[in-house]
């Protein structure tokens, strides 16, 4: 694994390659994503088939086909293995748990003058969720992307997820029952970008679209925001460790493994205080690779986009790592609750060396879609706020518009707007 200190000649150079890890080239397929949206947007369903035809390997005969029954859900979740029916339950009650603790709440107040402010929190009336297939299937995803919606109250859930020759993952159709979905379709990539965002003849129009997927995912979401809210532009999986000598090389190299089987673009990156670490985390990484089950994608993503940065102190790698702006960061030093509060720039922060990733991927309660590529700098993660607005509530007394309004009609008439001004003047005493 590539190996370089903050006092190298060249670190700047290589630091600015580990920036830029985030950048997408999205110019490169915008033409042809927006030629599919189109086509979504002006022909339906019938655009809908022939795009499946061409890139997921089956044709849809009648549009029934689109739609995946609820009776097949049910019986996916009364099929799969007790055990994992019950890992299931017990992500999605942590899972509810904690987005329910991040609920916002409607509110009124009341000044002394009788005038009423406050802000009225609602649902949007359908979101529609993208669960990625293909080279893997996650039911994590939609669990991370149902409850959230669920909790926020909203009522109709569509959920679109690609079916490469007719297939679909039998686990994410026991979660689609746990969670209690009754529209669920069987189409991917930016065709499911279109027909959520327009609304074809079998799937329809949503407010809000949600889920990660690839780069023609990401650009799908990209340009149809606007005509529906979207919760993130998000790229390839990323994880950031900051490690001290307390940190064990094999704990930290499976960590850094863990997100890079994920795909060939994602990011493992280490930094530490440590030099004999970085050269243990090394070996260990190379042995760890041979025992993977997606090996040749685990090691080149390691190979390309990974890297272990040693720096002179805590609170530079901390700097470093605040800069990188990781989707997951890990925080594996002696105190790691002393770092938190330097710690500016993070999707999910895992403390402690019993906290992998993993653990936040599926059970521990918080949500795993996260912003990548340095997004965190001013991105969060998906949450019940994803799926909620925000209505503002104002109602002025006669008494209260009279302290207030004369202010209120100077403002307007420096603006120039006339109308506004005499519409609060007419009110005044």
């Amino acid at each position: 694994m590539k190996i370089f200190k903050t006092t190298d000649d060249n670190f700047q150079d290589e630091f600015n390659e580990l920036l830029a890890r985030g950048a997408m080239d999205i110019d490169s397929v915008t033409d042809t994503v927006n030629s599919l949206l189109k086509e979504i947007k002006n022909g339906g369903n019938k655009a809908l088939k022939l795009q499946i035809a061409k890139f997921d390997r089956w044709t849809p005969i009648d549009d029934n086909e689109l739609i995946v029954s609820v009776d097949d859900m049910k019986k996916a979740y009364e099929n799969i293995d007790s055990n994992l029916r019950d890992a299931l339950h017990l992500a999605y009650d942590r899972i509810e748990s904690y987005h329910q603790k991040l609920m916002p709440k409607s509110w009124i107040d009341f000044e002394d003058n009788g005038n009423m402010l406050g802000q009225k929190v609602t649902a949007v009336d359908r979101a529609g969720l993208y669960i990625p297939g293909g080279k893997a299937a996650y039911p994590s995803s939609l669990l991370m992307n149902a409850i959230p919606a669920i909790v926020a109250g909203v009522k109709d859930i569509v959920v679109c997820t690609p079916t490469p020759d007719n297939e679909i993952n039998e686990l994410l159709l026991a979660g689609c029952h746990l969670c209690g979905i009754k529209k669920l379709f069987k189409v991917g990539g930016a065709s499911a970008i279109g027909a959520m965002a327009y609304g074809t003849e079998s799937i329809p129009k949503v407010d809000v679209i949600t889920g990660p997927g690839n780069i023609f995912v990401a650009t799908a979401k990209k340009l149809v925001y606007g005509e529906v809210n979207i919760d993130m532009i998000a790229g390839p999986s990323e994880i950031g460790i900051l490690a001290d000598s307390s940190a064990r090389a094999d704990f930290m190299a499976i960590d850094l493994l863990s997100q890079a089987e994920h795909d060939q673009m994602a990011s493992s990156i280490m930094i530490t205080t440590d030099e004999d670490l970085a050269r243990k985390v090394s070996d260990e990484v190379e042995r760890l690779l041979k025992t993977l089950s997606r090996e040749d994608i685990a090691r080149e993503s390691i190979e390309k986009r990974g890297a272990i940065i040693i720096a002179d102190n805590m609170d530079m790698a901390i700097e470093l790592m605040n800069d990188i702006a990781p989707e997951h960061l890990e925080v594996v030093t002696s105190n790691p609750m002393e770092l938190l509060s330097k710690i500016r720039h993070a999707g999910a922060i895992f403390l402690g060396a019993y906290t992998p990733e993993p653990i936040g991927d599926y059970v521990a309660g918080p949500n795993h879609t996260l912003p990548t590529g340095g997004t965190a700098k001013f991105y969060s993660p998906l949450s019940v706020d994803n799926f909620l607005k925000k209505s503002s509530i104002i109602s002025m007394s006669r008494e209260g518009i009279n302290e207030i309004g004369e202010a209120c009609a100077l403002i307007a008439n420096v603006e120039g707007l006339t109308a506004h001004e005499e519409s609060v003047r007419m009110r005044l005493d």
